[in-house]
């Protein structure tokens, strides 16, 4: 199911904790928000990144088994899988196994380069990143950490299952990312994202103007509460 170009504009309009907030208005309780749990640095702090994720696998700490011949057609294939896969636009999200994730960093320079040509919008890692002054924007890089090496890094899967800081993620889910960490929309609820963000405002704009005005006390915010709850 392909998502109007109205609807991704709508959602890139909005930050990842106010589609955390509309999620929990329309998810049913036996579902469960997928949502990353740990901080990340963010290249571009004022950035969201709204799109399909295009999964891989890296490691880094020791060099691959295959042959120079194996691991580059391996690197190809994550090459071509996320500058053909349909629908777009797509975002890659990419699991370092390592048992201390970042020893070697994916991106830099050139990756970024080569990524925002194939038609990438950014990148959501739990793995490393480098090149920070040299790194191509716009292509947001959301990553778990910094480092001056890409150490042994190399691609060890395209397309699978993977986790993101906590965050399971399925090739062709619906991501939506910032410098906050990212969450999973289903496609299946994603249209009624936008009213829910729309009640979500209207409720907290009862307290905000409640707690912003002059002489706020516990009465007026007992009443903002109510009347917050009011709102649907």
């Amino acid at each position: 199911m392909a998502i109007t170009e109205a609807l991704l504009a709508a959602l890139r309009a909005v930050d990842t904790p106010t589609i955390c907030n509309a999620l929990e208005l329309v998810v049913t309780p036996r579902e469960k928000i997928r949502f990353t749990t740990k901080p990340f640095v963010a290249t571009e702090p004022d950035a969201v990144l709204v799109g399909y994720a295009r999964t891989c696998t890296i490691r880094a700490e020791a060099d691959s088994s295959l042959s120079g011949a194996d691991k580059r057609k391996l690197r190809l294939a994550w090459y071509e899988h996320v500058a053909t896969a349909t629908p777009g636009p797509n975002i890659a999200v990419i699991q370092d196994l390592d048992s201390l994730p970042g020893t070697g960093a994916f991106w830099g320079e050139v990756n970024t380069a080569v990524h925002k040509g194939l038609g990438v919008l950014g990148c959501l890692t739990n793995g490393s990143i480098r090149d920070l002054g040299m790194v191509a924007k716009p292509f947001p890089l959301i990553a778990g950490v910094v480092n001056p090496s890409h150490a042994f890094v190399h691609v060890t899967g395209v397309g699978s299952e993977v986790s993101i800081h906590g965050m399971v993620v399925k090739d062709s889910d619906l991501i939506h990312a910032d410098q906050h960490g990212a969450c999973v929309i289903p496609l299946a609820v994603a249209e009624k994202l936008p009213a829910a963000i729309d009640l979500g405002a209207r409720r907290e704009k009862v307290i905000l103007d409640a707690a912003r005005a002059p002489g706020f006390s516990f009465a007026q915010l007992k009443k903002a509460l109510e009347g917050a709850d009011e709102i649907h």
